[in-house]
């Protein structure tokens, strides 16, 4: 059980503070509200822009980083389609930095042109060597595109096009922070050798001068069915030949959830797995295949991804996938204990980390309910083998996925057999 107490200041800034006596350090975890699904379509990329500049500097403190570095803290940050996440650890003596840093970033960033010239460049160099220049790097970009028409879910977090971050403004920036950068749109976690009483009166002092800003009210557009299978081949300059299959899911908290996630695991966690076991071990169709849940807010994807075997066409490959995805209508019930007692130890395991604790707090907070960190393994413990077979059935159809058939250049051509 993860032991937390929660209390709202007046500017609406959510606060848990996680106590554990053990450590020795504190952590400090701000969750924004705010992911690429709340980006306009013609401005993505600005939630992981904002990540980056985040860092160039607030209206009092030039430099984020030095500060911490210097009390022996450190500090990263990511960004979801869902929200943005910023975490710091420190010796729990030297607390009030932390809140001193947070606080003032939270009341506005410097803007200064200089820095975000700088964070702007990184961030294109970021989408150029992941998305341009790496070996499957786009493959992202053309399965969100094909599995979402209408949701913002349909392009990547690091954004569309690099075009989009080249051409953000000052201006730009500025709207985005002033819309979503607000205290009462934020979650703050207080995690360690830290107390309650304590943190209250740090929050009140740094925290609740904080004006709020205009409450964000969400409305997306929500994806339609997909009735057809629709399917792309792209080709580059990749090692092998790639197979993805992205099959639309339910998101977190929704019906069927947790039934998919074990289902993931059946799947293809570890050796013994069903597509380990027949398509690599077995067939030797693939050199290697997973599949994994986006684990988005909003419905999201399963997708499964495979590197085939040299000498092997997508139609083979393709086909065999699916006569093993027929295989999880004969999972037996020792198969599922398997996959619960699976998920449950990461589970376990990711929560002996303090930063992990308060970066499950910050979410469960987000997605409406604290103690879904107590309840998460009581929700999988739960899953029955019917439900995993109806999901399984439910999803696993080939009108609800998207298909990328991602060819090497240099084997679309490469004979197969012996020349002479």
């Amino acid at each position: 059980m993860i032991h937390f107490e929660k209390f709202t200041l007046t500017n609406g800034l959510q606060v848990i503070v996680h106590e554990d006596a053990a450590s020795h350090i504190a952590v400090v975890n701000v969750i924004y509200n705010v992911g690429s699904r709340d980006e306009h379509a013609s401005k993505t990329g600005f939630a992981h822009l904002f990540e980056h500049l985040m860092f160039g500097g607030s209206c009092n403190i030039p430099s984020y980083d030095t500060p911490l570095q210097q009390v022996g803290g450190y500090n990263n940050a990511y960004t979801t389609t869902d929200f943005t996440n910023y975490y710091c650890a420190l010796p729990a003596v030297n607390l009030e930095t932390s809140f001193w840093l947070e606080s003032d970033r939270m009341l506005g960033l410097a803007f200064d042109e200089k820095s975000f010239a700088v964070q702007q460049k990184v961030v294109i160099e970021e989408f150029k060597e992941h998305c341009l220049n790496k070996p499957y790097g786009d493959a992202w970009h053309h399965l969100t595109d094909m599995a979402y028409t209408t949701h913002p879910y349909r392009w990547p977090t690091i954004g569309k096009m690099v075009s989009h971050i080249e051409n953000a403004t000052m201006e730009d920036v500025k709207s985005f922070f002033y819309q979503f950068y607000r205290s009462n749109n934020a979650i703050l976690v207080v995690a360690g050798k830290v107390k309650q009483q304590e943190v209250a009166q740090l929050c009140k002092k740094w925290f609740e001068p904080i004006p709020a800003g205009v409450p964000y009210y969400r409305s997306l557009p929500q994806e339609p069915d997909q009735l057809i299978n629709r399917r792309k081949v792209v080709e580059g300059d990749v090692p092998f030949n790639m197979l993805y299959k992205a099959y639309h899911m339910p998101g977190q908290g929704m019906p069927g959830y947790y039934p998919a996630e074990v289902l993931s695991n059946i799947l293809s966690e570890g050796k013994s797995a069903l597509l380990h076991a027949h398509l690599v071990e077995d067939q030797e169709l693939y050199t290697r295949i997973d599949s994994y849940s986006t684990e988005s807010f909003d419905p999201g994807l399963l997708v499964i991804s495979g590197s085939l075997t040299n000498g092997v066409q997508f139609e083979e490959a393709e086909n065999a996938l699916l006569e093993v995805l027929q295989k999880i209508a004969t999972t037996t019930a020792i198969e599922l204990e398997k996959a619960k007692n699976q998920i449950e130890a990461q589970l376990v395991f990711a929560q002996i980390h303090l930063i992990n604790r308060a970066q499950d707090l910050a979410i469960a907070t987000l997605l409406g309910d604290t103690d879904l960190v107590n309840k998460k393994i009581a929700y999988i413990r739960q899953v029955t083998l019917e439900e995993v077979k109806a999901i399984a059935q439910m999803i696993l159809k080939e009108q609800n996925c998207v298909t990328l058939h991602y060819q090497a250049k240099e084997l679309k051509h490469k004979p197969t057999g012996l020349q002479i």
